[in-house]
């Protein structure tokens, strides 16, 4: 590989680029893959990724793929119960909890809950084995220009890329995406989450619990125990207004406050990291490819923080492009590759983000009515075996 061509351009060094540059590098190809921000891989550091992400069970056939599942191992946190609590009555208490068992599907855990930073830093170490992998952080994509033979791509250090496929994994603004004309339908929903890490006296036992009120749900996703306490990462999602006012309480007010919101389930909660704050949108792309452009994870799709599903899209758009692309090799890239890609993953894609819009928008309901129907509902498909089986297998990803 020169300094200047490639098999594969990736523009985004998230964990989704990342992830995809160890995948097809382990594979044997030549790759190239740019962000123009460099990655946070310390967990106290400023800006630090707060979020964490539960590897379902196909996403661990990709690691293992991409080389990175043994060196993750070791950090992982089990999912064995997913927990849903209804605590929509008149007091901030559960009036409905559900435990949905990873054991009624399948013999392994739903997933494994990794912090995201830890994610960055253990990828990163794993493209450093990867001669054939160049990762150029501080770089980014500033043109593209494609024709049936190959794709150039014009960087922000001034230097040009000649590629056979350039993989968009830059987000939801995508500049790939743009440059290629592909057009995105986007639904806002007035909420922010809130991201950020806890400890709290009484232990998770590796369930994830979620918990329904109003505005969103709050989830307590299991960590590693931190300074000997239990740890969990919490996705706390409301209307952007109160999510923004609690960033900036001070951490006493803003202990009470969740504290509360948890229905005190783990005991008082005690903040044990920074607290950062994202948009909630869903955002679909109208095609999933252009001539020598496939789009994955967050330019392709993004959901809101629900049942574990956006970066697990991801790794699904991962793993169906390493297929097609080990099937012809001498013809990566190319139009029949990149149809094949969009046939293979467009309408899954599309019942995902369907899903987890009607899921977000009944944990939005803030009328007493609504939020005893969501109860009932919540009741009802919990208490039909062959519905719950059926629910809990597709938010696997499992056929």
């Amino acid at each position: 590989m020169s300094d200047n061509t490639c098999d594969i351009l990736i523009s985004g060094g998230g964990i989704a680029g990342l992830t995809a540059a160890a995948t097809f590098g382990t594979a044997g190809f030549d790759v190239i893959c740019v962000d123009p921000t460099p990655p946070i891989t310390e967990r106290d550091q400023q800006g630090a990724d707060m979020r964490s992400t539960a590897m379902l069970q196909p996403a661990r056939h990709v690691l293992e793929t991409a080389g990175l599942w043994d060196r993750l191992l070791p950090h992982a946190s089990p999912l064995q119960i997913m927990r849903i609590v209804d605590a929509g009555g008149e007091i901030a208490e559960p009036r409905v909890t559900r435990d949905f068992n990873a054991a009624d599907v399948s013999d392994l855990p739903f997933g494994w809950n990794f912090p995201n930073w830890l994610l960055r830093r253990e990828i990163l170490a794993r493209l450093d084995q990867l001669p054939n992998v160049d990762f150029r952080p501080g770089t980014s994509t500033t043109s593209l220009f494609t024709r049936e033979s190959e794709a150039r791509v014009g960087l922000s250090d001034g230097s040009k890329i000649r590629t056979r496929l350039v993989i968009a994994a830059d987000g939801r603004g995508s500049p790939m995406r743009q440059a290629a004309g592909v057009e995105v339908h986007t639904k806002r929903y007035g909420q922010k989450a809130l991201a950020f890490a806890v400890t709290h006296p009484i232990p998770h036992e590796n369930v994830s619990t979620e918990i329904h009120r109003t505005g969103g749900p709050f989830t307590l996703v299991p960590l590693p125990d931190h300074n000997g306490l239990p740890s969990s990462a919490i996705v706390w999602m409301d209307d952007g207004p109160l999510s923004q006012a609690r960033i900036a309480m001070d951490v006493e007010e803003f202990e009470a406050e969740m504290s509360t919101r948890s229905c005190h389930l783990f005991g008082p909660l005690t903040l044990a990291s920074q607290r950062t704050i994202w948009p909630i949108i869903s955002q679909q792309a109208a095609r999933l490819s252009g001539e020598r452009l496939a789009l994955i994870a967050e330019a392709a799709h993004v959901v809101p923080p629900i049942g574990a599903q956006g970066l697990n899209m991801s790794l699904a758009d991962t793993a169906t492009l390493l297929s097609l692309a080990r099937e012809r090799p001498d013809e990566l890239g190319d139009r029949r590759m990149l149809d094949a890609y969009h046939k293979a993953r467009y309408s899954d894609i599309s019942l995902r983000v369907q899903g987890i819009d009607i899921l977000n928008r009944a944990s939005q309901v803030s009328t007493p009515m609504l939020r005893d129907a969501r109860a009932a509902g919540l009741n009802a498909l919990y208490s039909m075996a062959p519905v719950r089986k059926t629910l809990m297998q597709m938010g696997l990803g499992v056929k």
